[in-house]
């Protein structure tokens, strides 16, 4: 077994009990020695946890916050405290207080970052039978939404059992986000800021079917996929500003071109035309307020060719395929816009994966 000692603990808690106490007991038998606890804004009568507790512990490092200012907040009040006060220290573990984190697991997730560098995710198995329903439910949809919208496959998105290492830690201090909506953003971070991680198997444990959580389905839920979404909708806004372009330029070069181009050369003329100026302006649009990725422009702009400029042969194809099949007389050069927006419809959503995915993804922290 690794030294732990460069470890710090990471114990957030609102308006505990016993368990609280079961918790930090776990940890110190289990070989940590530096945990930072934080009284994120507690009723008085559930204060003398925290006292009893720095009292019997020398290991603990207590943080308070006068008023509850969420999960978020509190994380990062001990990050940053961290990052200034413990100048030797590899990392930290942030394990939550209601006893659903066995110290072994917590003791792999540290092992595990200790030999990688990576951030660990100690994640649950939903399909055991004991999960209540909703949580099962909610986890597997908030996956799904997270590899479909944000290319990342993560398979429980709400632990809050993370082994983060110190130049992370850096990063995600300065992330958004005071509540439960701050952990999401901690993941999306990973993403835009190529952080790797790994994930760590770990006990499937709800006490009362998690009746001790202080998440807030409704609000909570909306805080967290509004963030998620945000990224699909600015992309969606951008390619809509980009096809009122394309589509207006196509429209332009096949009036333009009509009496000297017909059939395949019309369409080509006008596709490549259109495309040449709509792309570059996507290509920017994506980059910098989109996926806000931090990629070399250089390599990013290669990559985006080499997706634009097969995509555009097969808007070219089967536009004029469909074009030939379902010909409208006098009615020619609009049938060919029109099927010309279907046509980028039907591509949109798979480039959308390609770009999320290769195009802008920033190159790994090693």
């Amino acid at each position: 077994m690794q030294d732990l000692s460069r470890i710090s603990v990471v114990l957030p808690s609102l308006d505990p009990d016993e368990k609280l106490i079961t918790v930090v007991d776990g940890l110190l038998e289990y070989g940590f020695t530096d945990i930072i606890l934080v009284n994120d804004g507690s009723k008085p009568e559930n204060l003398h946890y925290f006292s009893d507790l720095a009292r019997q512990h020398p290991q603990i490092h207590l943080l308070h916050h006068e008023v509850n200012k969420g999960k978020g907040a509190a994380l990062k009040n001990a990050f940053r405290w961290f990052l200034e006060n413990r100048p030797d220290g590899f990392g930290v573990v942030t394990v939550d207080g209601d006893n659903q984190h066995h110290p072994e697991d917590t003791r792999a997730c540290c092992e595990h970052m200790l030999q990688t560098h990576h951030c660990v995710l100690g994640c649950r198995d939903f399909s055991l039978e004991h999960v209540p329903a909703r949580s099962r439910f909610g986890n597997r949809i908030t996956s799904l939404v997270f590899k479909v919208f944000c290319g990342m496959t993560i398979s429980d998105t709400q632990t809050g059992l993370r082994a983060i290492p110190r130049d992370a830690l850096k990063i995600l201090v300065n992330v958004a986000g005071d509540r439960f909506e701050y952990e999401t953003n901690m993941l999306l971070a990973f993403k835009t800021n190529g952080i790797p991680f790994d994930e760590v198997k770990i006990r499937t444990v709800y006490i009362e079917e998690n009746k001790s959580s202080h998440f807030r389905v409704i609000r909570d839920s909306w805080r967290i996929y509004k963030l998620i979404l945000a990224h699909f909708f600015r992309y969606t806004a951008s390619s809509l500003i980009s096809a009122l372009v394309d589509t207006g330029l196509f429209s332009l070069f096949s009036w333009l071109f009509r009496s000297v181009l017909q059939g395949f050369a019309l369409t080509a003329v006008s596709v490549v035309g259109a495309r040449a100026i709509s792309s570059l302006l996507n290509f920017f649009m994506n980059k910098q307020l989109v996926f806000r990725s931090q990629a070399s422009t250089g390599r990013a702009l290669v990559r985006y060719y080499c997706l634009a400029l097969p995509q555009m042969a097969a808007q070219m194809l089967l536009t004029q395929g469909v074009y030939i099949l379902f010909r409208v007389g006098d009615h020619a050069g609009f049938a060919r816009t029109v099927l010309y927006v279907i046509v980028m419809t039907i591509l949109y959503f798979t480039s959308y994966m390609i770009q999320q995915r290769w195009v802008f993804a920033p190159q790994k922290s090693k």
